[in-house]
Formats: C-alpha cells, structure tokens, sequence
C-alpha cells in the first residue's frame, strides 16, 4: 500500500491549483501508508472514547494558545470571523467558529443551488451505475452511506455533491435552498481521515465512518439527501437547526475538531452542476468553494 499521494485542489476564486498542507501529515502517512500502521491506529485511536477525549482536551482553556499558530499556518482570513481570536475561550471554540453577517452571502435567486459549506468539492452528474459514488477510486454504495435501501432507492441514478472540509475551513454547514427539513438520523461508526490520502487506505470509509442523514424536502431542487460524515477527531457532529421550514442559508449545525465531509444525494433530474466543477471533477481534481457560492442550478 502506498501513501505518496499530493493533495492538489484548484481555488475557484483566483484559479489557482494548490497543494494542501496536511494536519499531522507524516502520521497520516505512516498510517495509511502501511498496514502496521492502520493496525495500529484501528488498535489504539480509531474509536469513539479517544476521539471524544481528544475533543475535550481541545475544549480546555489552555488549548486557546494553539489559535495564533492555527491562523497563520493556514492563513485564516480573521476579519471574517465573528470574534477576534483572543477572545474564543479554547481552541474548539474558535474551530467552530461563526463568521460576522454577510461574510458568506447566498446567491438569492431560486434556480440556483449554493454550496452549503466551505470546502473542497467533487461533483457527480451521474451515479455510476445508478446506485454508486465513485469517490477516490472507490465506489462508495448509496445503500450503504444512508444504511437503508429504501432511504437510497429515491437517488439511484441520480446525482451527487461531496464537499471535503480540511481543519482550516469554516466548519458550519447551511442549507442551499429554503424547504422543510427533517430530524438527523445518527449512525455511529469509526473515525477514518476523510481526506485522499486516508480514503486511499481506507476506500469505503464514508460507509464505515459516524455519520447523520437528514432528509431535506427543498423548494427548488426536490428531496435531497443531506450526509454528514464525520472524520478523525471529530467528537461531534452537532446539529442546531430545528426540524421544519428553513429558510436558504440558515445554519443546520456543525462539526468539532477534525476533518469532515458533506455528500448530498439528488434525484434524478434535480441538478445541473456548474461546467467547471464538472470538467475538474472528471479529472479528480477537487474545487475549494465558499459557504453560499453558486456550484449549480435548477434542471427543470
């Protein structure tokens, strides 16, 4: 097994393709790098008692310390963000952070569909054959993400969004269009990386990793799917939007320390993804996109 992998995006606002600094990166390596290695990590780190310890030492005031260096490794925008840095009370807190109104704005206008979160994303017009994602490499089975084959029957050839969130990115999601939304079902699982380099040792992790699944009748694009999938030392997925109507770009919660990932599933005939995304996710190249941006419109 192998694990000399780059991980390359392309920013959508300035066109430029860049290479991602990874958290931890030679231990990821290493891990998935070899099989010694993800023994170990399944042995020792890869269960729901180490992450949840791991994201409470990252809740003690102590922690706050680490935030300048966050900031400046990964060039976090901190005009942006709701509160200066120095007054998050640990490192948690300012990894969830919220950003200050109107730093995120949606597209307002009705057939156009706003991406949901900040992150790297990858776009399927098309399920491959009809009930499959094909993420990484892998073929990732709707049934088996939304651990029902009746929940998956409506998206079987239908389409996809998987947007990847690095440690860096503003970890709240929203909803892309105004709708009635339903309680998230939760399923636990392990805490895989969710980045290429883990899904290249663990192809299926979107299946094996905790997740919730929220079923979101919208207004303008049919039902959607709504997954969140969380990664390694993620201790929460934490869900604050309230069952029923929701306004387009209303918060629907969060996720706490670690690297995450959203995958909306369409129906058939909902979505036309933007031509950019569609040509570079043809080739596996991811697109860093923003909260509220356009990635797509109305099929009909």
């Amino acid at each position: 097994m192998s694990c000399e992998i780059v991980v390359s995006y392309r920013n959508r606002e300035t066109d430029e393709i860049v290479t991602e600094p990874l958290l931890y990166e030679a231990a990821q390596r290493w891990i998935y790098g070899r099989s010694a290695g993800l023994r170990v990590f399944d042995g020792v780190l890869n269960n729901r008692t180490f992450c949840r310890l791991y994201g409470r030492w990252q809740d003690l005031s102590w922690s706050r310390r680490k935030i300048p260096e966050f900031v400046d490794r990964y060039g976090i925008d901190i005009e942006e963000v709701e509160l200066p840095p120095d007054h998050y009370r640990s490192f948690n807190a300012f990894f969830t952070r919220r950003l200050k109104p109107g730093a995120r704005p949606f597209v307002p206008e009705p057939e156009v569909f706003c991406a949901p979160a900040d992150g790297k994303v990858l776009v399927y017009s098309h399920l491959k054959e009809g009930t499959r994602i094909p993420v990484k490499g892998a073929s990732v089975a709707l049934a088996s993400l939304l651990d029902s084959e009746s929940t998956a029957r409506p998206y079987h050839g239908g389409s996809a969004l998987v947007i990847r969130l690095a440690p860096c990115d503003y970890h709240r999601f929203h909803f892309p269009d105004a709708g009635e939304a339903g309680p998230a079902r939760t399923m636990p699982g392990k805490y895989y990386v969710v980045n290429p380099v883990g899904l290249a040792g663990v192809p299926d992790a979107f299946c094996r990793n905790k997740r919730a699944v929220t079923a979101f009748d919208s207004a303008h694009f049919g039902r959607i799917a709504y997954v969140e999938i969380g990664g390694f030392a993620v201790g929460s997925i934490v869900q604050t939007h309230t069952p029923g109507q929701v306004d387009r770009g209303r918060e629907k919660g969060y996720f706490q320390y670690g690297g995450s990932t959203l995958v909306l599933l369409f129906e058939p005939g909902a979505i036309v993804f933007d031509e950019d995304l569609v040509r570079d996710s043809a080739e596996v190249l991811e697109v860093h996109v923003k909260t509220g941006s356009r990635i797509g419109k109305r099929a009909w």
